[in-house]
């Protein structure tokens, strides 16, 4: 008679292992800021327009929007350590890319290719939950997530003084060095973890495509938008090619029996409110992100600071700061006073702030407050509406509604980052460096317009979590 052993337990991970994530997720959150505080910097030496700017600004974001559901798939199929290293070897060429980057379309294959890091926390905790009790995981994901915060402050703080006394280029290939080292460390010292049930899963490639193009198309149309009067048969191209792809996009997600993101779901109150809200919150963070260092740098008459790339990033520290206290002082306030007020509160805050901007910003401490106040709204709210998402849909049908609210947040970031670049673009007369002082205040009472716009949505939300 034969006795069937039962399986034996994964390997844990020791200290050593989740110092080693953590050394990971610092590096890469340092390689993911440098790029903000040095927008001004990189106009200058590469001869950038604002839109162009502007795309620079969300193009790692869009990136990571696609990879994310990717990279989980795969994690789930083919472990989370394997497709982990495999995925930061993607990030360590794509910032050896921008570090090498003679221009603009070679710098922004760089942070095409550095996209791929958003993927890189998701599978981190998908291991950690694997090798760890319970207890023990929460730590780590903490762990992980403050380094990653962490470095993003970093990156914010060294990139002007790096670029400054050394060149912009090792602003760029001083974290793509410790991303590589770090990932040595982890494939080193993190134990394999085994393919998950999931192996069969299917992956909605045709969707995945259609998307890419969806949102490329979307990012040339408001490129293209300031320059509308000279080539406005280019310009209608564009949107012709890009109702093709969302027509299609729609059709293939709504026959696909696994989609990348299931539309179907956008039908339920919860879910396209938190949509709604997602985006309109995003559109005023992302015109506040693309103005802000661009402001600071004006050389204008009257306004403006002609600051160093050094001098933004200590200003905008102030907003990176209040951006890590959001999370956990959002998930206070959720369980305390209901999402509904949460948001309400920082969808005030936010408008507030951009008008408030609009109006005075003749003082560098009157941008550092109001970015400051801009991020902690933003994190609030978006930290809310996770919350509420992930509470008003099956435990099974959370990955895609929270699939939905990232590419909300995406499309927001992406529409208000170009809606900045394109209304300096415009107010930038031909042969000058200098936008005018309208465009600025333009682009920040748009924003805080729109964001109050969200309300109206807020008044219907119920006032807890739970929808």
């Amino acid at each position: 008679m034969t006795t069937t052993l039962p399986p034996s337990p994964p390997p844990t991970m020791g200290r050593t292992a989740v110092g080693a994530l953590g050394l990971l997720a610092l590096s890469t959150g340092a390689l993911e800021s440098v790029v903000s505080p040095t927008i001004p910097l990189l106009e200058r030496e590469l001869d950038l327009s604002q839109s162009e700017s502007a795309l620079l600004s969300i193009v790692l974001l869009i990136t990571g929007a696609l990879i994310t559901p990717l990279a989980g798939k795969f994690g789930d199929r083919y472990g989370g350590k394997k497709v982990l290293i495999r995925l930061m070897a993607v990030v360590a060429v794509g910032g050896t890319v921008s570090a090498l980057a003679p221009n603009l379309p070679v710098l922004l294959l760089g942070q095409v290719l550095q996209g791929a890091m958003v993927g890189a926390l998701p599978l981190s905790f998908i291991v950690v939950r694997k090798h760890l009790p319970a207890g023990e995981s929460k730590v780590a994901i903490g762990v992980v997530s403050g380094l990653f915060v962490g470095g993003g402050m970093v990156g914010m703080l060294s990139a002007g003084p790096v670029a400054d006394a050394l060149s912009r280029h090792w602003m760029f290939a001083l974290p793509t060095l410790a991303v590589a080292g770090a990932t040595l460390l982890v494939n080193r010292l993190m134990p394999s973890d085994p393919p998950g049930r999931s192996h069969g899963t299917r992956i909605d490639w045709p969707g995945l495509l259609l998307l890419s193009g969806t949102l490329v198309t979307l990012m040339l149309v408001l490129a293209l938008a300031p320059e509308a009067a000279s080539q406005p048969l280019a310009l209608g191209a564009l949107l012709l090619i890009l109702a093709a792809l969302v027509t299609a996009w729609i059709r293939v997600e709504r026959r696909a029996t696994a989609p990348m993101i299931d539309l179907r779901m956008l039908a339920r109150p919860a879910i396209w409110k938190a949509c709604v809200l997602t985006f309109v919150i995003c559109l005023g963070t992302s015109t506040a992100v693309f103005l802000v260092p661009q402001l600071l740098d004006e050389r204008g008459d009257g306004y403006g600071f002609g600051a160093s790339a050094t001098e933004i990033g200590f200003i905008l520290l102030p907003g990176a700061i209040a951006a890590t206290l959001a999370g956990p002082l959002g998930g206070i306030g959720d369980r305390r006073f209901g999402s509904r007020a949460v948001v309400n509160f920082g969808v005030v805050t936010m408008a507030a702030s951009l008008l408030a901007l609009a109006a005075v910003h003749s003082e560098i401490w009157h941008v550092a407050v109001a970015k400051a106040l801009i991020a902690l709204a933003n994190g609030l709210c978006v930290t809310a509406m996770m919350t509420s998402t992930a509470t008003a849909v099956d435990e099974s049908d959370t990955g895609i509604a929270s699939s939905l609210i990232l590419t909300s947040r995406v499309l927001g970031y992406a529409v208000g980052g170009q809606l900045g670049g394109a209304l300096l673009t415009a107010a930038t007369p031909s042969g000058s460096e200098t936008a005018a002082e309208s465009a600025y205040v333009t682009g920040f009472v748009l924003a805080g317009v729109v964001t109050s716009l969200a309300l109206f949505v807020t008044r219907t939300m119920r006032k807890g979590v739970s929808s």
